[in-house]
């Protein structure tokens, strides 16, 4: 990789978190009435690894950590999710409890024969989820989630995305994020709070 190259990435790696955490900081909190609810998550339906539909009802009965990405990231979703795994790992059988789950912002590349090849590198049971442009847009946009695809011809290009971690409780309603950089003692110890 040319110096020009990793001097891009680097610029880009840094965007996304300055970025993260600004969309996370403007999320609203509440409705009208001000119920102090914050408005992360929702309805979505897309296809996991194996072909199946999966949708925010599928995993109902668990608790859920999200993570948006896509599978030909350079560094900083391999990290998110080996420190997701990770936490996983710490928790032991309380880990049967929690579902993790992988979703695509590249359902151009990320297939879910890619997904599939992908997810097996991190936690066992990890479900990768993908679907069309439009359903994948319509689950970011219910997350807060930003994303958007860089410069380069159709096959050899990056994406923008903002890197949060996010605990969804058993009844699909939003618990915690986890930024950038957490360590996996301190997401296991939170998760932990939450079972």
């Amino acid at each position: 990789m040319t110096a020009r190259r990793l001097s891009l990435l680097a610029a880009v790696v840094a965007a996304v978190v300055a970025l993260s955490v600004m969309v996370l900081s403007l999320i609203p909190f509440g409705d009208e009435k001000g119920a102090g609810v914050a408005l992360i998550g929702g309805p979505y339906e897309l296809v996991d690894q194996t072909g199946r539909v999966v949708t925010e009802q599928t995993d109902a009965g668990k608790l859920r950590l999200i993570y948006f990405g896509y599978t030909y990231c350079p560094d900083v979703c391999p990290t998110e999710l080996s420190v997701m795994s990770q936490a996983l790992d710490l928790l032991g059988e309380d880990a049967a409890e929690v579902q993790p789950i992988f979703i695509t912002i590249d359902p151009q590349r990320d297939t879910p024969a890619q997904m599939a090849e992908y997810v097996q590198h991190f936690y066992p049971s990890m479900l990768g989820l993908t679907g069309s442009p439009e359903q994948v847009a319509a689950a970011a946009k219910t997350y807060r989630v930003y994303y958007a695809k860089g410069p380069g011809d159709d096959e050899d290009y990056l994406m923008d995305h903002s890197s949060f971690i996010y605990v969804m409780g058993r009844d699909g309603s939003y618990l915690a994020h986890f930024g950038p950089n957490t360590a996996p003692e301190t997401m296991a110890e939170q998760l932990r709070k939450l079972l």
